[in-house]
Formats: C-alpha cells, sequence, structure tokens
C-alpha cells in the first residue's frame, strides 16, 4: 500500500470509531432520559398517592397500627381496589366509606391502593 493509502485507511478507521463513540454517547444520553422521566412519574404517582391517603389517615392509621378500624397500610392493591368498588356501589354498607369512595375516582383509587400497598406494616400493634 502507498503511504498516503495507508493515511486515508488510518483516517477513515478513527472516523469510524469516533462515530461509534457518538452513538453510544447520543444512545446513552436517550436512555438516561427515559429513565429520568419515568422515575418522574413514579415520583408524581407516589407524592399523589400520599396525598389521597391524607385523607384516609382520619380514621385509618397509616403507620399499620389499628385501634379498632382495620388498617389499610400494605392491603392487597386487588383487595383494596375492590372494597372501595363494593363501597362506591352500596355493595359494602358504611356511610362513611360509600361518601368516601364517591370522592374518588377509579383512577384515583388505584393510585391509592398502589401507594398504599407499597407502604410497610408495622408488626407490633399497639
Amino acid at each position: 500500500m502507498m503511504p498516503s493509502a495507508i493515511r486515508v485507511t488510518e483516517k477513515y478507521r478513527s472516523d469510524a470509531n469516533a462515530s461509534g463513540v457518538r452513538q453510544f454517547i447520543a444512545a446513552s444520553i436517550a436512555v438516561s432520559l427515559t429513565i429520568l422521566s419515568a422515575n418522574r412519574g413514579m415520583t408524581a404517582d407516589c407524592d399523589r398517592g400520599a396525598e389521597l391517603a391524607a385523607t384516609c389517615a382520619a380514621c385509618h392509621r397509616l403507620d399499620g397500627r389499628d385501634k379498632g378500624i382495620p388498617s389499610i397500610v400494605g392491603m392487597d392493591t386487588e383487595k383494596l381496589t375492590g372494597a372501595m368498588a363494593a363501597f362506591k356501589s352500596g355493595a359494602r354498607s358504611s356511610a362513611i366509606m360509600h361518601a368516601i369512595a364517591l370522592s374518588f375516582s377509579d383512577a384515583e383509587i388505584a393510585t391509592l391502593a398502589e401507594y398504599l400497598a407499597a407502604q410497610p406494616q408495622e408488626s407490633k400493634r399497639q
């Protein structure tokens, strides 16, 4: 090979490697932004769940300890969603829970149920 041909080949390899590095960096940035936006969505859902759970705290203790009124912390998502649907429809009777359930949309009930299911339940009851 001629010296000028060698320089062109080396330059091409160098450009190809740089292009690959640029593509890798661009892909890394794109993945990072996707993860960041997903985390923001989960954080927003968690914050909204905490806001909704504040309504429940008036009667249900959110530390997992119960004193007469059953704890809802750590309750299975489907079980809580089903109970709220039953209170909302009147299939399960409780004037207070009927009014509370009616005040929540189905999406809010789902968010609330997911939030409460994720909360740790204390093992020691007082």
